[in-house]
């Protein structure tokens, strides 16, 4: 026979008056990096939007440059938020199941699954068309006409590229939210 003394404990009183330690340190702990790796992404990705972009448009001296600048960033972006996505959903099963919370867990998956889907489709479709686009205009893309159809199509990618950023941004917003309430 043994005794549970709180929810919150580490330890269960056996019949022998030992405390035998279960795993809600370990869990806990998992709990918290999972957090920390999802605002660590997301942070990230809201700094790139809001911050490097912008500013690279802004002060590089073409629009050539600042474009390198924001492929090769995004690209490290994309690249993270696909694998900490992947790796917070092979994650998200463990620790202790509470069917209380299930539909908290739900979102937090299906959250997930969405960054996960937005930073590869974002990064191995979209910013490769777009790199690909680029190195056959064959000359800077402020030198091709805006109604130019390559420069049209750059454009659209580019607006592809955005509104799956801001995806992947909502759905970290609501998969750290997730995480924070399961982890309460």
């Amino acid at each position: 026979m043994s005794t549970r003394i709180g929810d919150e404990t580490s330890a269960i009183i056996t019949a022998s008056g030992v405390a035998a330690t279960t795993h809600t340190f370990a869990s806990r702990a998992l709990e918290g990096l999972r957090l920390l790796l999802v605002a660590l992404w997301l942070g990230g990705a809201v700094f790139f939007s809001f911050v490097v972009a912008p500013t690279a448009f802004a002060v590089l001296p073409t629009h050539e440059l600042a474009g390198a600048l924001v492929t090769r960033t995004i690209a490290f972006v994309n690249g993270g938020g696909f694998i900490i996505s992947l790796l917070l959903l092979a994650t998200a099963f463990f620790g202790k199941r509470d069917e209380a919370r299930r539909a908290v867990r739900l979102v937090e998956v299906a959250s997930l699954a969405i960054i996960a889907v937005a930073c590869g489709v974002g990064h191995w479709i979209v910013a490769a068309r777009m790199v690909a686009l680029r190195a056959s205009m064959g000359r800077p893309i402020d030198q091709i006409a805006i109604d130019d159809p390559m420069r049209v199509v750059f454009n659209s990618l580019h607006g592809y590229s955005v509104a799956l950023m801001c995806a992947g941004v909502i759905a970290g917003i609501v998969a750290l939210l997730a995480i924070a309430r399961r982890r309460s």
